[in-house]
């Protein structure tokens, strides 16, 4: 199994419509991508590892895959529409990383 992670990082300035995300962001990358995807999950960065500090990032989605290739398959022809939804929750650049699940 693959995990896509999409971190967005935090910092000054830095905004993040969790709600919409949630409920409008996420269902629309479940739908278009279909039956590839597997699982998926959303977590919102509260702190930093030390106390008192920010958490790293501001938002992850995660998206869960049999392989790198049915991610590959199901993202090709969606990802435009996907990525144009981007700016209705966020001006944060995403970064995007694609894992093997170990445990």
């Amino acid at each position: 199994m693959v995990k896509v992670t999409v971190f967005y990082p935090n910092g000054p300035g830095a905004h993040f419509e969790m709600a919409y995300y949630c409920t409008k962001h996420m269902p629309l990358v479940q739908r278009l991508l279909g039956r590839a995807v597997k699982k998926i999950a959303v977590e919102e960065g509260l702190a930093g590892g030390a106390p008192g500090t920010a958490a790293t990032y501001i938002a992850m989605g995660h998206l869960y895959f049999d392989s790198v290739e049915d991610f590959l398959q199901a993202w090709a022809p969606h990802a435009e529409e996907i990525v144009a939804d981007v700016p209705k929750y966020t001006h944060v650049e995403p970064l995007i990383q694609i894992s093997a699940v170990k445990l």
